[in-house]
């Protein structure tokens, strides 16, 4: 099967999607191709901190970014994280945006203002909150810096612990004036006015981007979903491409393409630059 047949790993499920795809393929030099990381370059596991790219897909995107306008990773973990995590620094280009897009690392360097003074109340309530809920053992707070996460995977009932948390945490949330995010067992507080979608939005504009694929496979990438949609409307073609999981089925409905997680997605990059390539001669 070759990689443009329908039912191939590149061929999108909407007419929109299929006509991204043509732009793309057609003029990469002007592509903006954008990637989550947790759950789409990377498999998840029980400890983020002990998270690894897929197998394939750095090199892929090294090559991928030889033949496109920009390749970037939209991640709400810190920006030096997901590079030191990934190898992201092995690939030409990258555009790394951390923390939702509050954090930019440009040669080795993270360019971020202050985070706002809520996530200092945060930090000082939220382990005896925890305490507090009664949620189960295993239940455990990442400290990013810029938000706070708190993880029910390990838990030994990671449902019951996100059900006596929600209610704790959207309060503590409100008080610190930050946003709550759900996510695939784990619910984040971090600073309101950034997410994925502007942060797509804004790195579209600044590269004059002419054609725009983002790849995700949580509820806080379904914002830069959105942005593909907008940005559609205004005459730029978009692709969305869903990294699945049977944790969150909201994403895989509103992508154009469903590929099945970070091996699917590997895939998919080494069939989309066989694509952009065209036949060999």
């Amino acid at each position: 099967m070759s990689p443009a047949e329908p039912g191939s790993p590149l061929e999108p499920g909407t007419e929109a999607g299929r006509a991204a795809m043509r732009a793309l393929v057609g003029a990469p030099s002007t592509a903006l191709t954008a990637f989550d990381f947790d759950g789409t370059l990377a498999p998840i596991v029980a400890d983020p901190r002990a998270s690894a790219p897929q197998p394939g897909v750095v090199e892929a995107l090294a090559t991928l970014s030889s033949l496109v306008g920009t390749v970037a990773v939209i991640t709400g973990r810190p920006a030096a994280t997901a590079v030191d995590l990934g190898g992201l620094d092995r690939i030409p280009g990258i555009v790394v945006l951390g923390h939702y897009g509050a954090e930019r690392w440009v040669d080795g360097s993270v360019i971020a203002a202050d985070p706002p003074p809520g996530v200092a109340l945060v930090r000082a309530e939220l382990p005896a909150l925890v305490d507090a809920s009664g949620a189960p053992a295993g239940t455990w707070i990442e400290d990013k810096g810029r938000s706070l996460a708190v993880h029910t995977r390990r838990a030994d009932d990671p449902d019951r612990a996100l059900e006596l948390l929600s209610g704790p945490l959207a309060d503590l949330a409100e008080r610190a004036d930050l946003r709550l995010e759900p996510g695939r067992m784990v619910i984040e507080l971090r600073p309101r006015g950034v997410d994925k979608g502007a942060a797509l939005t804004s790195l579209v504009e600044e590269k004059a981007a002419r054609s725009i694929l983002y790849a995700g496979d949580d509820l806080g990438d379904l914002p830069a979903f959105a942005a593909v949609t907008a940005l559609r409307e205004r005459g730029t073609p978009g692709l969305t491409v869903c990294s699945s999981s049977d944790e969150v089925t909201a994403v895989a409905e509103a992508a154009d393409l469903t590929v099945p997680g970070p091996a699917g997605l590997a895939t998919f990059l080494q069939g989309l630059t066989a694509r952009i390539r065209g036949p060999v001669e």
